[in-house]
C-alpha cells in the first residue's frame, strides 16, 4: 500500500444510541469503498459485529476498526479510518478510547425516534475530545420518519447546527455516498510530524491464537515499521515490532504506519495486561518523551459472584475467565469461596448488561453452567478506629459495632421519555430514593435528570423503566460521588441456614419490603421437601419476614378403616417426630432459577 499524505487521511467514529443503525451504516461504507466485494458481503450483516452475541442481540459490544480507501469527487484518494463504537451505557469506556484516536464523529440519529439519552452522552464525549461532528439522519425512508422535527430536536437538545445534516437510509443505501463526501469535506485531517520521534497511542489490544497479542495503535508523530524497537511508557516494557498491518476489514500487512494512521502491530507480547489501553508507545532509544494524555481507565461499578453449578468445573471456569480477560480489559475477577456455593470468583463489571454479556459468553463459548449471585456495588465503610475499607460483597461486612458509617455510590441519571409516560417514570425514580435535579421539555419529550443511589439501579431499574414507558424511555448515567446512608445487611435463611449468595445491603426503609418480596418469591421456587422448610429474611438477629414451604407427606392413616381415633393419632404423631428429625438433618437444595428470580424480585 502506498503511503498517503496526512492531509488525505480522515479518522472518524460513529456515535449513536443503541439500535440507531451504526453497524448497518458501517456495512454500507465498507461496501461502497470496496473494502469487501459482493461475494464476501453476501448474506452478512453487521460485518464489524463479529461476536455471535453481538449478531443475536443486534448490539455492538467491542469497538471495531476498519480502513477504507475512497476516491472523492475532487479526484483524490482518501484514507478513511472508521471506528464503529458501542451505543450502550455499559460500554462507554470503549467509546471513550475510540474517540481519543479520532478527529471527527458521525452522529447517527434515527429519524423516527430522535435524540435519545445515549446519543447525548456519546456526543458530549465527542465534544470533550474536541471532535468535529457531522449529524446524519438515518431511516428517513420509514413512514414514521420526521426529519425536520428531528433536526430541530438536535439543535434544541444538543446545540449542534443540524441544517446541513446528511439524510440517509443505511439499510437501502440511500444517501450513503453523501456521507463519504461529508467525511472528506467537513472533518479535519489529523495533525502529525513524520520526522519527529515516534509517539503513538495504544487504542486497544486483544489476544489472537496465531499472532499473540495484537495491539491497535494510532500513530501521532513519527513512523512505526517492522523490526523497530519500541517502548511502552506506562508499562515500562520494550519490544521489537514483528509486523504492521491495517484492517480493510481483512487484515492486510503494510510496511509502515505513518502519522495520523490507525493500524495494528504485533511484537511478541505475551499478556494483554502488558499492553494497557491508553498507554503511549515511543521509540526504544528515546527516553525523554512525554506520554500522551490517555483516557479514563475502566472502573468496575457492579460486582457479583460467579460459581460453577458443578464444583468439578472450577478449573474450567478459571481457565475460561483468563481467556476472556485477554480480550476484555475492563472485566476483573478474584477468587472467593461461599458456604452455599463452594469455590468461585468475585467479578467486576461496568454495568448490568456487561455482566449479562460476560456470563452468557462464559456459558456459550466455554460450555459452563454458572450461578450468579446478587449484583452489588462498592460500599465504603468508615470504622470506629478511623480507618476506611471498601466492600463489594455483603458477606465480608465487618461487625456492626465496628462501623461508624456506611457510604454508598450515587449516580446522575439522564432519562428521556415521551410526555405521557413522565408520571410513571418520576414515580419509579422517587421509589428508588432519587432526587430530581431538573426537568426540561424538547417538543413532546421530557428530559429528566435524577440523582439516584447506584444500588437501587443495579437490580432491575432499567427493566422497570422500559416497562413503565412501553420501551420508549432511554437512560444514561455516570457516577458522581459517595454519600452516607442508613444501610443494613439483610440475610436470607433457608431452614435456619443463612444463604450467603442471597445476602445484600439494603436501605433500612426498604429492608422489610425487599425481604418480604424475596421470601415470597423463594417460597414459590423452592420445591417441597419431606419436611417443612421455613424461609426467613433477617437483619442481625431480628426476623423481618417469613414464609414456609409445606412438607410433602404420605397419607399414613390410609390403612386405618374405622376403629378408634387414637390409632390414627398415634400414626400421625410418629410421622411428626420423623419429620422433625428429618428437618434437623435435612439439606435444602435451592435451584438455580430461584437464585436468579430472587434477585429480580420486583419491590
Amino acid at each position: 500500500m502506498t503511503s498517503v499524505p496526512i492531509e488525505n487521511i480522515r479518522n472518524f467514529s460513529i456515535v449513536a444510541h443503541i439500535d440507531h443503525g451504526k453497524s448497518t451504516l458501517a456495512d454500507r461504507l465498507i461496501q461502497l469503498t470496496g473494502g469487501l466485494d459482493a461475494r464476501e458481503m453476501a448474506g452478512k450483516e453487521q460485518i464489524l459485529d463479529n461476536m455471535e452475541i453481538e449478531k443475536e442481540r443486534g448490539i455492538t459490544i467491542k469497538a471495531q476498526t476498519v480502513r477504507l480507501i475512497y476516491r472523492a469527487k475532487d479526484g483524490k484518494d482518501y484514507i478513511l479510518n472508521l471506528i464503529d463504537t458501542p451505543g450502550h451505557v455499559d460500554f462507554a469506556y470503549e467509546v471513550n478510547r475510540s474517540l481519543a484516536a479520532c478527529e471527527g464523529s458521525l452522529l447517527v440519529v434515527d429519524a423516527s425516534q430522535g435524540v435519545e439519552a445515549q446519543t447525548l452522552a456519546n456526543v458530549y464525549h465527542a465534544l470533550d475530545a474536541g471532535h468535529e461532528i457531522v449529524p446524519v439522519l438515518n431511516k428517513v425512508d420509514l413512514p414514521a420518519a420526521e426529519p425536520e422535527r428531528i433536526k430541530q430536536q438536535i439543535e434544541d437538545v444538543i446545540g449542534l447546527d443540524a441544517s446541513n445534516s446528511v439524510m440517509i437510509s443505511a439499510k437501502t443505501g440511500l444517501g450513503v455516498p453523501d456521507v463519504l463526501e461529508a467525511i472528506v469535506t467537513r472533518l479535519p485531517p489529523p495533525k502529525g510530524d513524520r520526522s519527529a520521534p515516534l509517539k503513538a497511542l495504544l487504542v486497544d489490544s486483544w489476544y489472537d491464537a496465531y499472532l499473540g497479542v495484537v495491539v491497535l495503535v494510532r500513530v501521532v508523530d513519527g513512523v512505526l515499521k517492522k523490526g523497530q524497537g519500541i517502548r511502552m511508557i506506562g508499562a515500562g516494557a520494550s519490544y521489537d515490532v514483528d509486523r504492521c498491518g491495517v484492517f480493510t476489514p481483512k487484515l492486510t500487512i503494510v510496511d509502515e504506519l505513518g502519522p495520523g494512521e490507525i493500524g495494528m502491530i504485533t511484537a511478541s507480547i505475551k499478556e494483554v495486561a502488558d499492553a494497557r489501553v491508553g498507554d503511549t508507545i515511543a521509540d526504544q532509544r528515546n527516553l525523554d518523551i512525554q506520554p500522551l494524555p490517555g483516557f479514563q481507565p475502566a472502573i468496575p461499578v457492579v460486582f457479583c459472584g460467579l460459581f460453577p453449578i458443578d464444583a468439578a468445573a472450577f478449573e474450567d471456569l478459571r481457565a475460561a475467565m483468563g481467556k476472556l480477560r485477554l480480550n476484555d480489559a475492563s472485566f476483573s475477577f478474584e477468587m472467593e469461596t461461599s458456604a452455599a456455593l463452594g469455590f468461585g470468583f468475585r467479578c467486576g463489571f461496568l454495568g448490568l448488561l456487561h455482566l449479562e454479556i460476560i456470563q452468557e459468553r462464559l456459558e456459550r463459548e466455554f460450555n459452563l453452567d454458572l450461578i450468579a449471585t446478587a449484583p452489588s456495588v462498592i460500599y465504603k465503610m468508615n470504622l470506629r478506629d478511623g480507618s476506611q475499607i471498601e466492600i463489594h460483597n455483603p458477606v465480608d461486612m465487618p461487625d456492626v459495632m465496628q462501623i461508624l458509617s456506611i457510604e454508598e455510590p450515587w449516580i446522575e441519571a439522564t432519562i428521556l421519555t415521551p410526555d405521557e409516560y413522565l408520571g410513571a417514570v418520576l414515580k419509579l425514580c422517587q421509589d428508588r430514593r432519587g432526587t430530581q435535579k431538573e426537568l426540561t421539555y424538547v417538543g413532546n419529550r421530557a428530559m429528566v435528570k435524577y440523582e439516584l443511589p447506584l444500588n437501587e439501579v443495579v437490580f432491575d431499574f432499567y427493566d422497570r423503566l422500559k416497562s413503565v414507558s412501553k420501551g420508549y424511555a432511554s437512560f444514561d448515567y455516570h457516577l458522581t460521588d459517595y454519600r452516607e446512608a442508613d444501610l443494613v445487611k439483610m440475610s436470607i435463611l433457608v431452614n435456619d441456614e443463612p444463604v450467603d449468595a442471597l445476602s445484600m445491603l439494603v436501605h433500612r426503609t426498604r429492608a422489610e419490603t425487599r425481604g418480604r418480596g424475596m421470601v415470597e418469591k423463594l417460597k414459590e421456587l423452592i420445591p417441597p421437601h419431606m419436611f417443612q422448610v421455613p424461609i426467613q429474611a433477617a437483619i442481625g438477629g431480628k426476623i423481618i419476614a417469613r414464609e414456609t414451604v409445606r412438607a410433602l407427606r404420605k397419607d399414613v392413616t390410609a390403612k386405618c378403616y374405622g376403629g378408634d381415633a387414637t390409632r390414627k393419632r398415634k400414626l400421625l404423631d410418629k410421622q411428626k417426630k420423623g419429620k422433625k428429625k428429618m428437618r434437623q438433618y435435612g439439606k435444602v437444595d435451592i435451584p438455580q432459577e430461584a437464585f436468579i428470580a430472587a434477585l429480580k424480585v420486583d419491590v
